[in-house]
């Protein structure tokens, strides 16, 4: 492509404002990511019993604290909200929910799901 093509260049991130459904979609994949990374702190919790008392009482001890509370709060979010969102996809895969304003209501449902999902985990834990 020429620097002199007459045509519009795309506009800037900075500048377009990303659709909620788009929104959405970065999310799920974000949350995807850190399901995968909570794999390895799931490895380090069963190392630590693999390793005895003492080894578990001091993961035990982070995952106890303000940090590991934390972090496995995010991770029940991203739990939920990666299963939410996956069950909505489903449904677009049968061909339902399709249309923008569907989708946006779908969307929204999903996050107020998760959210529910994750607090009462929360509570019940």
């Amino acid at each position: 492509m020429a620097w002199n093509d007459p045509r519009p260049m795309s506009p800037h991130l900075q500048i377009y404002k990303l659709p909620f459904t788009a929104k959405l979609s970065i999310l799920h994949r974000g949350t995807g990511a850190v399901l995968f990374a909570g794999l390895i702190l799931m490895v380090m919790v069963l190392l630590s019993i693999a390793g005895g008392a003492e080894s578990w009482a001091s993961m035990h001890s982070f995952l106890s604290s303000f940090i590991g509370k934390f972090i496995l709060f995010g991770f029940t979010f991203c739990l939920f909200y990666h299963m939410c969102n996956g069950i909505r996809h489903l449904l677009w895969d049968i061909g339902k929910g399709l249309e923008l304003e569907d989708a946006k209501k779908s969307g929204i449902a999903v996050i107020a799901t998760s959210v529910f999902l994750t607090i009462f985990t929360w509570i019940i834990a």
